[in-house]
């Protein structure tokens, strides 16, 4: 674990959006970087998309990304939103 530091203005967003979702300052930011993470590596995907992946990933276990990028680099790139939507490899947190 590490500290990073923002600005105040994000944190009062943070802190605006995790009270409006009932998550903590650092659940809202995390779910913020999952998902802009996620948006980086599936641009194709929008954010039903992402979610869904994040829900698939947290059933079998949690969002690993070194099996993640591994898993994108092993697939052929055939430009199909069916083909990018398929759940990560997953390990432990």
């Amino acid at each position: 674990m590490g500290i990073v530091k923002i600005s105040d203005l994000m944190h009062e967003n943070l802190r605006l959006a995790g009270n409006a979702l009932s998550r903590s300052i650092n659940a809202q930011a995390e779910h913020w970087m999952r998902v802009g993470m996620l948006t980086e590596m599936h641009p194709d995907l929008d954010y039903r998309d992402i979610c869904q992946m994040l829900i698939r990933a947290e059933l079998a276990g949690g969002l690993d990304i070194a099996a993640a990028v591994s898993d994108q680099a092993a697939k052929p790139n055939i430009g199909s939103k069916a083909a990018s939507t398929a759940a990560p490899k997953t390990a432990g947190h």
